[in-house]
This record gives C-alpha cells, sequence and structure tokens, in this order.
C-alpha cells in the first residue's frame, strides 16, 4: 500500500516537500484511491491530507543565554576569543594589580608592619610599575629590611 503518488501530488498541490504531507492513517484506503489532482484537492479539503508546519530552529537556548547576558554573566575572560588584551585590557590587568598591591600596603601600615616612609616609599615604587605582585614587593621589603624592627 504506497501512497507515494499520492503524496507527491499532495506536496504539489499544497507546494511544500513531500516529507511535510500528512495523511490521515485510518482513511489510508480512501487515499489510495484517488489517483487524480481533483480527488486530492477534495481529500485536502476534507482533511484527510494536511501539511505537517515547518520545523524550525528552536530560540529557547538563545533566550537563556540572552538572559544570561544581560545579567553580566558567562562575560569573563573565559568566554572572549582573541588576544590577551583583547580578553582583559591592559588597563584592566593594572588596576587589578596596584589595587592588590595598595591593598598589601595599606594593611602593613595598619598592622604597624612598616613605618610610614618604608610605606610612601613602597608606595611610589608600586605606581611606577616595579612590582608585578604583591609577593615581589613583599620579598622587596625583606632584602631592603623595611619592615619595622619589633
Amino acid at each position: 500500500m504506497s501512497l507515494a503518488n499520492q503524496r507527491r501530488l499532495a506536496a504539489q498541490i499544497l507546494k511544500v516537500g513531500q516529507g511535510r504531507i500528512w495523511i490521515d492513517p485510518e482513511s489510508q484506503d480512501i487515499v489510495e484511491a484517488a489517483i487524480t489532482r481533483e480527488e486530492i484537492r477534495k481529500l485536502i479539503h476534507e482533511g484527510v491530507i494536511k501539511p505537517l508546519p515547518e520545523k524550525g530552529v528552536s530560540r529557547t537556548r538563545a533566550r537563556v543565554l540572552h538572559a544570561k547576558k544581560k545579567k553580566g554573566l558567562r562575560k569573563g575572560p573565559g568566554q572572549k576569543s582573541g588576544s590577551r588584551q583583547a580578553k582583559i585590557s591592559k588597563k584592566e590587568v593594572w588596576m587589578n594589580k596596584i589595587r592588590a598591591l595598595r591593598r598589601k600596603l595599606r594593611e602593613w601600615k595598619q598592622v604597624r608592619a612598616i613605618t610610614e616612609s618604608a610605606y610612601r616609599e613602597l608606595y611610589d615604587m608600586a605606581g611606577s610599575g616595579v612590582f608585578e605582585s604583591t609577593a615581589e614587593m613583599e620579598r622587596h621589603a625583606k632584602t631592603k629590611g623595611l619592615w619595622r624592627k619589633r
């Protein structure tokens, strides 16, 4: 019981692909008997043959991602492609580094680990880009004997 010819005719009449033609499984013998375009049109009118809706690409995942990005998520360096500076700008790298250094200096000054003059010296050095990290600044302070004598 092949309905290929009827399916082809229905597809031409409805101007859709053959894969989008739905034939009522309970009326297959009626459809099989229909061999002219006129009979197929009559079956379409009766609802025995229908075009299936078009399948599209779901936008659900895209909407979810968009909502997350609106919240500020998925925007970190791992999501970015390109050079190192494309991921985190030079300015941002500098800001992160200098803030860490100055935070450490304030902490040392507060617990009185260094003197005011040592603080000022290290602060100026940090601002001029001498230190790459807080660990390096700590090593420098130790080697130069800037720690307060207890």
